[in-house]
């Protein structure tokens, strides 16, 4: 299967970023794999409070994804 990847951040109320990226590769029948680049806290109304990865730490997870699962 092919496979996807998305780089973003997470919103938890499942809106936008890497979760929205995920069901839309889902939807269209594909691997989806991630670098997640900031946690938020968030729901319909805003945005509270974000918290940024760490550059090198989105370095580590496309290492990973790169050297087990090529998009």
């Amino acid at each position: 299967m092919q496979s996807v990847l998305t780089i973003a951040g997470s919103d938890s109320s499942g809106g936008a970023g890497i979760q929205a990226d995920i069901k839309t590769i889902t939807a269209h029948k594909l691997y989806a794999t991630s670098a997640i680049t900031a946690l938020t806290a968030q729901n319909t109304t805003g945005v509270r409070a974000i918290h940024n990865a760490p550059a090198d730490f989105v370095g580590q997870q496309l290492d990973a994804i790169f050297e087990d699962i090529p998009p």
